[in-house]
C-alpha cells in the first residue's frame, strides 16, 4: 500500500480501533482467568474447565494462517471486519452460555474471529505506516497490551464480584462493535488484489490436523503420556505432510519463498521460542512467590507486571537501535543478557531475595520488548508487499503456539520432578495444597514438601534456560552483518 495514500485523520481513525481490537483480543485471556472459578462452579464444568481456554487458542491457532493468506487476497478490510463481527459474536454467545459445553463451542466462534484480529493488527499497521515510523507506532500499540495485562484481572475481579461472570464475556460486545464501525468508516485500503482466490484445500486440512493434534498431544502430555506420544507423532506426519504439499501447490497457505530469507525464517524462530520463555516466567514466578514465600496472589502478580512495563517501555526504543545496529547483534546482546538472568534461577535456594525476581522479570521485559518487537517489524519487511499478511500471520502463529506448546511442556516437567521426589508420606495431592494454598495457610510437613517444589522449579526453568540457549545460537548464526533499511 502507498502510505501517503491515507490521510493523517484517516491513520489516526484507523489506530484507534486497531488499539482497541488489540486490547479486546489480549484481555481476552487475563479477564476470562479471573473469572474460571465463578464459571466452573456455575456451569459445573470442573472436568471441562481446561478447554474453556483451549478451544479459544485451537482455533485462533488453525485459522491465523489461513486469513494472512485471505489479507493477501481478499484485502485487510474485509478479512479484519469478518474476524472482529465473528469474535463479538462468539462474546455475546459466550455470555449468554447455559451450559458448559454451549460455553465451549462460543469460545471456539471467538477464536476463529480471533485468528484474524489478532495478526492483521500488525498487518494494518504495516501498510499505513512507513518502515521508519512502524516501529514507535508498533510501540505504541503495544500499550493496549500492556493496558490488558493490567487491568484485565482487576476489571475480570469487578465484573465477577460485583455482577456476573457472564459480563467478562459481554464487555467485549460495544467494543466490537465500536472497532467494526470504526474500520468501516475510516479505512479504505488501496492494495493491489488477486483476480482468482484459489484455495489451498489441502494445505488447511493438513495444517488443521498438525495443529490439533499438537495441542492436543501437550494438553494429554501429562496424564496420558501414551496418547500424548501418538498424538505428537501424528503432527509430525502431518506438519511432513503439509510442507510437502506447500512446495508443490501453485498458490500455498504458507509460501515457502517467505523462508528463502534466513534472516526472516530466524526471525519467526526467535519470537516462538521466546514466547515459550515469557510463558514460563508469567506461569511460574507466581507459583514460586506464592507457595515458598508465602506472599498474596496480588504481590506476586506484581512481579509480572513489572515485566509488562519494561517491555513497553524498551518497545520505544526499538526504531532507534535497528537504525544504528544489525538485527544479529541486538538479538544476541539482550538474550544473553536473559540467559544469564536466568541462570541464577537454576541455582537458587529458599532464601533467593522476592526482589530478585523483579528484577529478572524487568530484565526479561526490557529484553522480550525489543527482541519480539524487531521480530514482528522485520518479519514484515523481509517479504514483498504481497506477502506481508501472511508473513505476520505466520508470526502470531509461532508466538501463539511457542506459548501454548511450552506451558504444557512445564507442566509436565513440574509434575514428572514432583511425583519422582515423593517419600515418607508426602502425596502429590498436599504437594498440591502447598502450591493453591494462599498466603500463610498452615499445611502440614512444608518443611519437606517445600525442597520438593524448589527442585521442580529449578527444572521448569532448566527448560527456560536451555530454550534461551537455542535462541541464542540460532541468532549467532544469522548471516545477515548489515544494518536493514
Amino acid at each position: 500500500m502507498n502510505h501517503s495514500n491515507i490521510g493523517h485523520r484517516n491513520r489516526g481513525v484507523i489506530l484507534i480501533a486497531v488499539f482497541i481490537a488489540t486490547f479486546m483480543t489480549s484481555v481476552e485471556v487475563t479477564i476470562v482467568t479471573t473469572a474460571l472459578p465463578s464459571i466452573i462452579s456455575e456451569l459445573h464444568g470442573l472436568a471441562y474447565q481446561s478447554w474453556i481456554m483451549s478451544a479459544y487458542l485451537l482455533t485462533t491457532a488453525i485459522t491465523t494462517p489461513i486469513y494472512g493468506k485471505l489479507a493477501d487476497t481478499l484485502g485487510r478490510r474485509k478479512v479484519f471486519q469478518w474476524g472482529v463481527t465473528v469474535f463479538t459474536i462468539g462474546s455475546l454467545l459466550s455470555g449468554l452460555s447455559p451450559s458448559i459445553l454451549f460455553l465451549i463451542v462460543a469460545r471456539a466462534i471467538q477464536g476463529i474471529g480471533a485468528g484474524a484480529v489478532m495478526p492483521l493488527t500488525f498487518t494494518i499497521i504495516a501498510d499505513i505506516f512507513s518502515f521508519e515510523q512502524r516501529a514507535n507506532v508498533l510501540a505504541l500499540n503495544n500499550t493496549a497490551w500492556g493496558l490488558s495485562a493490567l487491568v484485565g484481572p482487576l476489571i475480570g475481579g469487578f465484573l465477577v464480584d460485583h455482577l456476573s461472570w457472564h459480563w467478562v464475556f459481554f464487555v467485549n460486545v460495544p467494543l466490537g462493535i465500536i472497532v467494526a464501525l470504526l474500520i468501516w468508516l475510516g479505512y479504505q485500503e488501496n492494495i493491489e488484489l488477486k483476480n482468482q482466490l484459489i484455495i489451498d484445500w489441502l494445505g488447511i486440512i493438513w495444517l488443521a490436523i498438525s495443529l490439533v493434534s499438537l495441542l492436543l498431544g501437550i494438553q494429554a502430555l501429562d496424564t496420558l503420556p501414551l496418547i500424548a506420544a501418538s498424538l505428537l507423532i501424528v503432527t509430525i506426519v502431518a506438519t511432513w505432510l503439509f510442507l510437502r504439499h506447500e512446495k508443490h501447490f501453485a498458490d500455498p497457505l504458507i509460501s515457502p519463498k517467505m523462508f528463502h530469507s534466513k534472516t526472516f525464517t530466524i526471525q519467526i524462530i526467535t519470537a516462538t521460542i521466546l514466547s515459550g520463555v515469557l510463558i514460563g516466567y508469567q506461569m511460574y514466578f507466581p507459583i514460586w512467590l506464592q507457595s515458598l514465600y508465602r506472599v498474596s496472589a496480588t504481590t506476586a502478580g506484581l512481579v509480572v507486571t513489572s515485566s509488562s512495563i519494561m517491555w513497553l517501555v524498551a518497545s520505544f526504543f526499538v526504531g532507534k537501535l535497528i537504525a544504528h545496529f544489525v538485527p544479529k547483534q541486538i538479538a544476541v546482546t539482550l538474550i544473553g543478557v536473559m540467559l544469564l538472568s536466568y541462570l541464577s534461577l537454576i541455582f537458587a535456594s529458599q532464601a533467593f531475595p522476592v526482589w530478585a525476581f523483579y528484577v529478572i522479570a524487568m530484565i526479561n521485559g526490557i529484553g522480550m520488548g525489543i527482541v519480539v518487537s524487531m521480530n514482528t517489524i522485520l518479519s514484515q519487511h523481509l517479504v514483498p508487499n504481497e506477502m506481508v499478511g501472511s508473513a505476520t500471520s505466520v508470526l502470531t502463529l509461532g508466538r501463539s503456539l511457542g506459548q501454548t506448546v511450552m506451558a504444557g511442556v512445564y507442566g509436565a516437567i513440574l509434575n514428572l520432578v514432583i511425583r519422582l521426589q515423593l517419600h515418607g508420606g508426602i502425596t502429590f495431592s498436599k504437594v498440591n495444597n502447598v502450591i493453591s494454598s494462599k498466603g500463610a495457610a498452615v499445611v502440614a510437613n512444608r518443611s519437606l514438601i517445600d525442597p520438593i517444589i524448589l527442585t521442580a522449579l529449578h527444572m521448569v526453568f532448566v527448560g527456560v534456560v536451555a530454550m534461551l540457549v537455542v535462541v541464542l545460537v540460532i541468532n549467532i548464526l544469522d548471516p545477515n552483518k548489515k544494518i536493514i533499511r
